[in-house]
């Protein structure tokens, strides 16, 4: 009996991941549905609808700690820049793979519930990895204070890069490889962080002045 060659038995594995992700896309996208998330996920994704979010996070480090919590704000914003970076400049460039939108294998049965379908590449999603990098940034430089309730941002993280499968915009490969890489961004970030600057003082040693 012979093997069959390495290069045909990868092929044979990716090609069996892309029906795979295909199979699940095709699942959360046009049979997981229910009228309340089509009219939800698509404002869910966008930045204006968690602008207050941003708001009450930089208020609650300012009243909690004071102005000398800048490093953490400076560290929060360059996890942003790196996750945005790294998915957009270097995964999409490399991968360039097609969004579904754009899958010739599924363009004429695909739910699409934007009004346009981006050009840009979709592997990693850029959402995913961005907001799975804020989640683990803060709550790996916030829990000693804050404990359980900034695994919240997990959940905040978890449907936003949900809602990119079931609008139509993102595979769920695109959103599990963002999350993962989000997540190691993150990481990285908050342990640069506390090794080297930790967040100040309370202003009130007994607790958080404002609690999440």
């Amino acid at each position: 009996m012979h093997e069959l060659p390495g290069h045909i038995l990868s092929v044979s594995f990716i090609e069996s991941l892309k029906n795979a992700d295909r199979w699940l896309f095709r699942k959360i996208n046009q049979d997981w549905t229910a009228h309340f998330f089509d009219v939800a996920f698509p404002l869910w994704r966008e930045a204006i609808t968690w602008m207050p979010l941003y708001i009450f996070l930089l208020l609650l480090v300012l009243f909690n700690f004071g102005i000398k919590v800048w490093p953490w704000i400076i560290g929060f914003i360059v996890t942003v820049s790196l996750t945005d970076q790294v998915s957009s400049h270097v995964f999409k460039t490399l991968v360039q793979r097609p969004r579904p939108c754009l899958d010739p294998y599924l363009v004429d049965n695909i739910r699409l519930l934007l009004e346009y379908c981006s050009s840009s590449f979709s592997f990693t999603s850029s959402h995913a990895t961005n907001h799975f990098g804020m989640a683990v940034f803060v709550h790996f430089t916030m829990r000693k204070y804050f404990g359980k309730w900034t695994s919240i941002f997990f959940f905040w993280a978890l449907t936003i890069s949900y809602g990119q499968v079931y609008i139509g915009i993102h595979y769920p490969l695109d959103v599990i490889c963002g999350a993962l890489l989000g997540t190691a961004i993150g990481f990285l970030t908050a342990y640069i962080f506390n090794a080297r600057f930790g967040l100040p003082p309370l202003r009130s040693t007994q607790k958080p002045i404002v609690k999440l």
